[in-house]
């Protein structure tokens, strides 16, 4: 049978996604490692995206082939009790096998955090990324849906990117204010490699005002990646979901985002927030 598995994972201590040498810390072999106690026969996975190191997952999807016979809750609570605290298994369905956690996917959204205050966060250390300068977020947000629809992303994708071609379709891009810092939403059909982290470069240089709005535009139309901003950092990137044709039976709200607060909370200004006599 082919079992799906809904999955979490703090990126901040692994090397990506891949598996590696077996030294080498990755979310794919510390989930296989886990699932194969639970199967007792080794399994491989199969990823909806995968993230490089240091890039977190919030609704990350994998499968894989099993003889076992376990339940949904089984194997939920049976690969939780043999996975580190910051790597976890959220929910688990049997799918047919014609389902394919990469192929099957419509599209993909990831979400990317940034800091804009002059101090740095210990809270989020390496759970956003910082800029020590204020952002203009609705030029960010403007300057943005140039990069909307079907494009050749030559500009966006990594020298190491080992994609057959360019040519993706975002779907979305949002950049928003959110009390303490800015939000990137950005959902395509598929990424190239680093191509989210290198959107939020070009964006963060917009925002800060060293370049005009009118660059992003410009950057994608090169279609030369050594034209291009930065590559921002990988702390502020969230894997944050992967959706599937309904058909397949997913879990409900599998997609959604869980945690005790939104990123970024509004906080008053810190002279009403503490007695400084």
């Amino acid at each position: 049978m082919r079992i799906a598995l809904g999955v979490q994972y703090d990126g901040a201590n692994f090397k990506g996604w891949q598996a590696q040498r077996p030294e080498t810390r990755t979310v794919q072999s510390c989930l296989e490692r886990a699932l194969s106690k639970v199967a007792d026969h080794p399994v491989n996975l199969v990823c909806a995206g995968r993230t490089d190191a240091g890039v977190h997952g919030i609704g990350q999807v994998v499968h894989f082939d099993t003889t076992a016979a376990r339940s949904n809750r089984s194997w939920v609570l049976g690969g939780n009790a043999n996975l580190p605290s910051d790597l976890g298994l959220i929910w688990a369905c049997e799918v047919t096998e014609d389902f394919h956690a990469r192929f099957s996917a419509l599209s993909r959204r990831y979400r990317y955090l940034i800091l804009d205050q002059p101090h740095r966060s210990a809270l989020w250390h390496r759970r956003a990324s910082w800029c020590r300068r204020p952002l203009d977020a609705t030029s960010m947000h403007v300057a943005g849906q140039a990069l909307v629809g079907e494009h050749d992303y030559s500009s966006f994708r990594a020298a190491e990117c080992q994609a057959r071609h360019p040519m993706r379709e975002i779907r979305e891009l949002t950049v928003s204010r959110r009390g303490d810092g800015v939000i990137l939403e950005v959902e395509a059909n598929a990424f190239l490699h680093h191509m989210v982290r290198n959107i939020a470069g070009v964006l963060m240089a917009i925002g800060t005002g060293d370049r005009p709005v009118e660059w992003a535009r410009e950057v994608l139309e090169r279609r030369d990646r050594t034209q291009g901003g930065a590559t921002a950092p990988a702390d502020g990137l969230y894997l944050l979901a992967v959706r599937y044709p309904e058909r397949f039976g997913l879990p409900a709200g599998s997609a959604t985002v869980p945690g005790f607060v939104e990123p970024f909370e509004e906080h008053p200004p810190c002279e009403k927030r503490c007695n400084l006599a």
